[in-house]
């Protein structure tokens, strides 16, 4: 994931690997960091715990001060996936058009993480997509502890390009950002803001 660092990485995390969870059964306990979360969700029958790291907004010192407030109304904390060893889920490229300063972030709030993007041309963030985050959790590593593997990174026109590579009736190349969505080594999605909405890039015919 794209990282964005501070002067002193404040709390840092182990980093690990995963697998989506459906109708899992789900306890919450309290943590010893406000930051984190665990618990235990039953995946297969079997009582498995989990942990999600997170950070608060101040970890993101070149979020701009309106975007930084934004996210600080509304509670958010950024999650960490479990191979996150600086901070990451907050981006910045030009997704609304080419040459513009655009930022997504994704912010957890009591339980919930969404996908917001702040445009430049302003107005209220745009909500691209929900989930609970342990809708978001996946095995990882040698540790039996589950992880979060939602990571949002800035596509370029290029790597969208190589990305539909191999297509019969690639589509024009695009002049501005794309919005890569991942789940951390199974898929990543794209996502592009044009024409006053978001649509997902195709990849394959």
């Amino acid at each position: 994931m794209q990282i964005w660092l501070k002067s002193a990485c404040i709390m840092w995390m182990t980093g690990v690997g995963f697998t989506l969870l459906s109708g899992a059964s789900q306890e919450v306990t309290s943590s010893a960091s406000d930051l984190d979360t665990s618990g235990q969700v039953t995946v297969d029958g079997q009582s498995t715990p989990y942990l999600i790291r997170h950070l608060p907004i101040n970890a993101y010192p070149q979020l701009p001060a309106a975007v930084a407030n934004a996210l600080v109304r509304r509670g958010c904390l950024i999650p960490q996936t479990y191979e996150a060893h600086q901070p990451e889920n907050v981006i910045h490229a030009s997704l609304e058009r080419h040459g513009s300063s655009d930022w997504a972030v994704l912010c957890s709030v009591a339980g919930r993480v969404s996908l917001l993007v702040f445009l430049s041309s302003g107005g209220d963030p745009m909500v691209l997509v929900s989930a609970a985050e342990t809708d978001r959790l996946q095995a990882h590593g040698a540790t039996n502890v589950l992880g979060f593997n939602w990571g949002i990174d800035p596509a370029s026109p290029e790597v969208i390009h190589e990305a539909q590579f191999g297509m019969n009736h690639p589509p024009p190349r695009l002049d501005h950002d794309a919005l890569a969505d991942s789940v951390i080594e199974r898929r990543t999605i794209y996502r592009v803001f044009a024409k006053g909405a978001w649509t997902v890039i195709d990849t394959r015919d």
